[in-house]
């Protein structure tokens, strides 16, 4: 448990125990059961996206024209760029 502040009020045994009765009747707010604990999934997840695990790091020169030309299509350029490099891999190969 987290230290709490010098003014923090707590409520005592019997004052919990009203609160969990009080919340316990409530039909419209009935907590989850451990079996449907077990079934909540996640909204979203955090961080990064997965990506294909595959792609490695290298040090790349292009024209200027063309950086610029991805780089101001937005928020993932270099993904754009990739593609098009993957299109051009599978036409020629």
């Amino acid at each position: 448990m987290p230290k709490l502040k010098p003014q923090t009020i707590l409520p005592t045994a019997e004052e919990d125990a009203a609160i969990t009765a009080a919340a316990m009747a409530d039909p419209d707010a009935q907590p989850f059961t451990d079996a449907e604990w077990g079934q909540v999934k996640p909204q979203a997840r955090r961080g990064r996206p997965l990506g294909s695990g595959t792609k490695m790091q290298v040090t790349l020169r292009l024209d200027a024209e063309v950086l610029e030309y991805f780089r101001s299509t937005g928020a993932g350029w270099q993904t754009r760029a990739n593609e098009v490099l993957r299109n051009w891999v599978k036409r020629h190969v």
